[in-house]
Parts: C-alpha cells; sequence; structure tokens
C-alpha cells in the first residue's frame, strides 16, 4: 500500500452543538476533524448543529486540516438531510455510521450524486458491530468513494459484551479483521477512541498498539490526545534513517545487477524497501 498523500495520525471528533468547540478546533493540531451530528449530539439540538456546522465550514480557516462530516444514518429522520447539507459543505469526506453492508454504502453514494456532491468527497466508514467487522472486507470494496474504515471500538465491545481491558485483547480480532479489509482494498484504517482521559498511559500504550498492528491513525475524543497520537504515529528520526539507508542500499545493489543486498547484518529485499518507501513518503508529507 502506497503512503498517505495526507496524514491521518489524529483524527478528533467535534460535537456539532458546540459552537466554541468548532471554533477552537481552527488552532489545534490534529490532522483531520470529525464534526459530529450523531452520537455527540442529542435529538433535540441535531438541526441547529448542522446548521452551526454548515456556518464553520463556511467561515473556512481550518487550514490544511482534513474535514468530515460524520451525519446520522439514512434510516433516521436526520441522515438524508444531512447528506444534501454535506453536499454543499467544502468537506473532504463523509462519515457514515454503523456501516454493515455494501449497500448502505451504496445508498449513500447514490444520496450524494443526487445532492451534488463533488466527485472528490468520499467516504469513511464506521465499523462497530459484530455484522459491520464480518461484512468489512464488502464494505472495503463497495465503491470507488470509499476510502477509509473507522474502527468504532466503544459501540464494538458493547455488542461483543466484552470487557475493557488496557491490552484491549476482546478486540484484537476484530480489529485485525477491520484492517486486514483496508489493506486489500488499499484504504486509510484508523484506530477507535480511547475513553479513560485520566488514563495517559493506557492511550499512549493503545496508540502503540494501533500502530504496531498497522492502523495509520487514531481517533480522538479530547485535544489533549492529539500531541500523544501524532508522536505515536510519526515516523521516528531513526525509523526514517533506516528506511533512507534501506533505498540507498538497494539502489545501489541493483545498479550492479542485484536484486537483494544486506543492510546491518539483515537481507533486503523488495518489501522492505516498499516499506521504507512508505515511511519516508510519510515523513515528506509531514515535513510539508
Amino acid at each position: 500500500m502506497a503512503a498517505p498523500s495526507r496524514p491521518r495520525r489524529s483524527v478528533l471528533f467535534m460535537p456539532g452543538a458546540n459552537t466554541r468547540a468548532l471554533n477552537k478546533a481552527r488552532e489545534l493540531p490534529a490532522d483531520g476533524l470529525i464534526f459530529d451530528l450523531e452520537d455527540a449530539v442529542a435529538p433535540d439540538v441535531k438541526v441547529s448543529a448542522r446548521e452551526a456546522v454548515t456556518a464553520a465550514v463556511a467561515q473556512g480557516g481550518y487550514g490544511k486540516r482534513e474535514l468530515v462530516l460524520r451525519v446520522n444514518g439514512l434510516d433516521t429522520e436526520w441522515g438524508a438531510e444531512d447528506l444534501r447539507a454535506a453536499s454543499a459543505m467544502r468537506l473532504d469526506a463523509v462519515l457514515l455510521p454503523k456501516v454493515e453492508s455494501a449497500e448502505r454504502v451504496r445508498g449513500t453514494v447514490s444520496a450524494l450524486d443526487m445532492a451534488g456532491a463533488p466527485p472528490d468527497m468520499v467516504i469513511w466508514c464506521m465499523i462497530e458491530t459484530p455484522t459491520g467487522v464480518l461484512a468489512a472486507a464488502e464494505i472495503a470494496a463497495a465503491h470507488p468513494r470509499v476510502a477509509a474504515l473507522v474502527m468504532g471500538t466503544s459501540d464494538l465491545t458493547k455488542d461483543l459484551q466484552a470487557r475493557h481491558m488496557p491490552n484491549r485483547v476482546p478486540l484484537l480480532t476484530s480489529l485485525q479483521l477491520v484492517l486486514l479489509a483496508a489493506r486489500a482494498h488499499g484504504l486509510t484504517a484508523l484506530d477507535g477512541v480511547h475513553l479513560d482521559l485520566a488514563d495517559e498511559a493506557g492511550f499512549a500504550s493503545a496508540c502503540e498498539q494501533g500502530r504496531a498492528l498497522g492502523f495509520d491513525g487514531k481517533t480522538l475524543i479530547h485535544p489533549t490526545q492529539i500531541a500523544p497520537a501524532n508522536a505515536a504515529f510519526r515516523p521516528g528520526a531513526d525509523e526514517i534513517d533506516e528506511a533512507r539507508k534501506i533505498i540507498a542500499a538497494h539502489e545501489a545493489a541493483l545498479a550492479t545487477g542485484n536484486g537483494i543486498v544486506v543492510v546491518d547484518g539483515r537481507l533486503v529485499e523488495n518489501l522492505h524497501v516498499e516499506a521504507a518507501q512508505r515511511v519516508v513518503a510519510l515523513a515528506r508529507v509531514l515535513e510539508a
């Protein structure tokens, strides 16, 4: 899989009804912002929240941050209007909650097309139910607009009747299945949120685990989580140096007609070079 064209180390959920938070988000160092009209918004203020987000996006000032709108489901009284509003906003993506089938994705694409959404507006899918996890591969392949799979670990834990554990062992199978589906179809994969804001060590551990599994970044619920997530999912200086060494050594080997080379006692082949190129490409994106 190629390196992402933009970083998604930290993607922060912002309650759509909180105007003060929408304004503050313009100054936060998150790679992406998810304006939330679903779980974070009470039913009686969903319409006003939609209006507040529309006004905030129109005002602009969010810089290079990736802007995403989490809409309500099409099976709710707000979903269709959320999609119509999203189609007219300067957004990068629409995030669908509780996606459990390819049909759900295609229905959303049809609604966006009918509303005149720009062709480069992509769809992110939240995978947060057992059915969604088992259908992750077909969801990932549902339509070219699908660009990311996002873990909804809180709802998934509830539906699995699992326990919240520091090592997230009850969720590992689900995390890996969704990650497999994303990678098989060239999509971004984002890890779920960490709810305990006082548990800094636990959050750092979850970020490290998510990166070790292969996720591109983590969804967040509070600005204090941005810096640790950015640090965890950013290639370190040693990692970048090693990647550049691998690329240079392999290029030198190719120049002499060899397809493999030994770097610091380790055999390097094309697969290692591809991984190194992703690291260097991401580093360049972050530097820019």
